[in-house]
């Protein structure tokens, strides 16, 4: 099934690789910021994707696009399909933790509920919502969330759960949260399984701004979505004894009986990557601090130097933040940083955006391999055919 797809607050396309390689049809990309756009368009392009995949088709901000503008730039003149849905992830810094903490009255956070109200007038048969997990462990952005999604719980059947990136494969430990949401006529139609299992959860009730705090507050409730999971890394951060002690200066930390793909130096100490495109791009050392810092010590704000044994910490770059190389004195490449996003080598970031631009980029990125599970998980729900998953 050849299910079509509107993509907001795009960024740099990490959750669009996801989907594409999940077997969604992207259609229409809106992206705000020009660098981003660039950043987009060549690497989409450096993959190989042509036509609408691999370009923004329209740069405004979400605040001055119009709905008969939207459909028009994504169908033409042709009516709605049948089935499609639209994905996003809002900027999240008004409800980070580490960020402005403003939600809802931030430029940034008011953002999330017009994206819901978009979702409402386009009326997709599905969406996804990214954020971060302080969108729903914070009261006053649990409140704010609720508020906002709270007018599309007539047509939708809601769904929430926060992820981490390590328990799908990814060298990171990264926890975002995903809500989804799919029509309810759509739901009884087609996946009365779902459905009632949607009919039995305390997110169908007759006050559900009220049971939406409630629920997203303590994620005390049984989901009616089948979330994907990967058995081979479920619960690894927690189950294995990873390295947790700095290493002393002149030793060699020892191998642990780890999945290697779940380690960053499979990914970073590679002699190779100079010879790669985006290797060999970092911010020059100047601080005394890329010698003094231990290898593996993260327990400051900044200057993490990174375990090469260990997964890395959440790559929330910024101001010129990018964690420390293992056994190198200065900031992770462009690639290595990509790689760390599970973002294939064939993805090109352009020469003319600036490195401020691109680790922004990559930080504000989805893991492809964390998008690319949810979005399996959702084309076997939309695609479920004579009681058959594809």
């Amino acid at each position: 099934m050849n299910i079509k797809l509107l993509s907001f607050f795009t960024g740099a396309g990490f959750l669009d690789i996801g989907f594409l390689e999940s077997g969604f049809d992207i259609v229409w990309h809106n992206e705000y910021h020009m660098p981003f756009v660039t950043l987009f368009e060549y690497g989409m392009k450096s993959m190989g994707y042509k036509g609408k995949k691999c370009k923004i088709q329209n740069t405004n901000s979400i605040l001055r696009l119009s709905t008969q503008q939207i459909q028009l730039e994504a169908f033409g003149n042709n009516p709605k399909p049948d089935i499609f849905g639209i994905i996003g992830g809002p900027p999240c810094p008004d409800f980070s933790v580490a960020g402005k903490n403003l939600g809802g009255l931030g430029n940034n956070g008011k953002l999330l509920k017009v994206y819901l109200e978009k979702i409402k007038e386009l009326q997709p048969t599905f969406f996804i919502l990214e954020n971060v997990p302080g969108l729903v462990r914070t009261l006053k952005h649990r409140q704010y969330l609720a508020d906002s999604i709270s007018p599309l719980t007539e047509l939708y059947s809601i769904d929430l759960k926060i992820l981490n990136a390590l328990n799908f494969g990814v060298p990171q430990d990264r926890n975002r949260v995903f809500i989804v949401g799919i029509k309810k006529t759509w739901l009884k139609q087609n996946r009365d399984d779902l459905y009632h299992r949607f009919e039995n959860s305390p997110l169908n009730c007759s006050s559900p701004k009220e049971h939406i705090l409630k629920e997203i507050a303590y994620h005390a409730y049984n989901h009616w979505y089948i979330w994907p999971e990967n058995n081979r890394y479920k619960n690894i951060r927690d189950n294995v004894n990873w390295h947790q002690e700095p290493v002393p200066k002149g030793s060699i930390p020892i191998k642990p009986n780890i999945p290697d793909e779940l380690m960053v130096y499979k990914y970073i100490c590679d002699d190779n990557l100079i010879n790669i495109p985006n290797g060999n791009e970092y911010f020059v050392p100047r601080s005394t601090m890329f010698s003094n810092v231990l290898e593996g010590d993260v327990s400051k704000k900044s200057f993490k130097r990174l375990h090469r044994y260990r997964y890395s910490p959440a790559a929330a770059y910024g101001n010129n933040e990018v964690h420390l190389h293992c056994c190198h004195p200065r900031r992770l490449s462009v690639r290595e940083a990509l790689r760390i996003q599970s973002i294939p080598d064939s993805y090109i970031m352009s020469e003319e955006v600036p490195l401020t631009h691109k680790f922004k980029a990559i930080g504000n990125g989805v893991p492809a391999m964390l998008a690319k599970a949810v979005a399996h998980s959702l084309k076997q729900t939309m695609s479920w055919r004579d009681n058959e998953r594809i």
